[in-house]
């Protein structure tokens, strides 16, 4: 392991703590390298920061986004009929 590289704590799903990092005066951050390595980003890629008040700051790329919004308005379609149908009603049938 290089001194630019930490060892990945890994958890459920994949997910990883990658370190600690400082926002500088400017506001900036430096993404570990071993982050970069794991999620495929690159220089140069844009990164969309969202915000949750109870829960901090995420990274992510607009390909992951569009990709869970797709999954999720998939879901949503398929509830929506299932209740047009009378599926999910206990008394329909």
């Amino acid at each position: 392991m290089s001194g630019d590289e930490r060892a990945v704590h890994s958890g459920p799903g994949g997910r990883g703590f990658y370190g600690a990092v400082t926002v500088s005066e400017r506001g900036q951050i430096v993404v570990p390298a071993a982050a970069r390595r794991d999620l495929g980003i690159k220089a140069g890629d844009k990164l969309l920061v969202l915000g949750d008040p109870e829960q901090g700051l995420a990274l992510m790329t607009l390909q992951t986004l569009t990709r869970n919004l797709k999954g999720a308005s998939s879901l949503l379609r398929a509830i929506e009929e299932d209740e047009a149908s009378g599926a999910g009603d206990p008394g329909a049938g």
